[in-house]
């Protein structure tokens, strides 16, 4: 099985993972660089850090639900957070189809949280860190599940699925959804299960109460996910009655992640790393 360079392997929905729970788009790129292109089985990818802080992190790549950037985006971001002392784990998750229905992304993601949690690998706090797609689908764990949906079954469905602290970088949080695009006349997004969920999961309108601290970071003039997804979370954490720290570098890529060096916006994961202390998670 391809571990994409994680000490551990953990199945979300059964006891062992299969030989080949998920297919790459080159085998030969090495684990930073990986991209997933199709997910039989769900798995989480354990990178230890060298000196626990008795925190951990989930970390969801983005992808556009079609593809995970499971290095860019997911790899390269546990390997900073184990660097700080967070037990990472870089969920691949299914992405909404025909054969998977809209909520398996966010039925996956919340069953990774009961899992770290049910390991014991973060008694002092779990967060969230998702870029892109990943981003929207961290909010999505702040906010309300669909009431028309049945999540599937699990042996730990009485643990917590909320964050303590979560990070959302250029998440397309809502400007996909029918009514709220930006663009109009926008087309919608194939495959019908995709568009389905964006419709249906708008995290900065489902807000829960009393959202967990959030440090929010975007670029203003992204061709791809406009800054005014930033701008919704922003203002509905404040009136949710939540804290957050805002971002916006005024010229960046989509897909900053961690490799734009010689940017303004490379710095925001030290920016991240003085947040998380001041909030007490780091």
């Amino acid at each position: 099985m391809t571990k994409l360079g994680a000490d551990t392997v953990w199945p979300l929905w059964a006891d062992t993972a299969g030989e080949n729970p998920f297919t790459l788009q080159d085998v030969a790129a090495p684990p930073e660089q990986a991209v997933v292109t199709a997910v039989t089985e769900p798995v989480l990818l354990g990178f230890a850090p060298v000196a626990p802080n008795g925190r951990a992190m989930l970390v969801l790549g983005g992808g556009g639900y079609v593809a995970l950037m499971a290095g860019r985006e997911g790899v390269q971001v546990a390997r900073w957070l184990a660097g700080l002392g967070y037990h990472a784990f870089v969920l691949i998750h299914r992405f909404p189809q025909a054969a998977t229905g809209p909520s398996a992304p966010l039925d996956d993601a919340r069953e990774a949280m009961r899992r770290i949690r049910v390991r014991g690998l973060a008694p002092d706090g779990l967060g969230v860190v998702g870029l892109s797609s990943g981003g929207h689908l961290a909010a999505c764990l702040a906010a309300e599940y669909p009431a028309e949906w049945r999540e599937p079954p699990s042996p730990h469905a009485d643990l917590p699925t909320r964050p303590d602290v979560l990070v959302v970088g250029y998440g397309p949080l809502s400007t996909n959804a029918k009514g709220r695009t930006l663009a109009p006349d926008k087309p919608p997004l194939p495959p019908v299960e995709k568009q389905a969920m964006y419709d249906r999961l708008q995290p900065d309108a489902q807000l829960l109460p009393d959202p967990p601290p959030m440090f929010i970071v975007y670029s203003g003039n992204d061709p791809v996910v406009p800054v005014e997804n930033a701008l919704r979370l922003y203002a509905a954490t404040r009136a949710a009655g939540g804290v957050a720290d805002l971002h916006v570098f005024g010229d960046a890529p989509h897909g900053f992640a961690l490799d734009t060096p010689g940017l303004p916006v490379s710095a925001w994961p030290d920016l991240c790393a003085a947040w998380l202390r001041q909030v007490g998670f780091l």
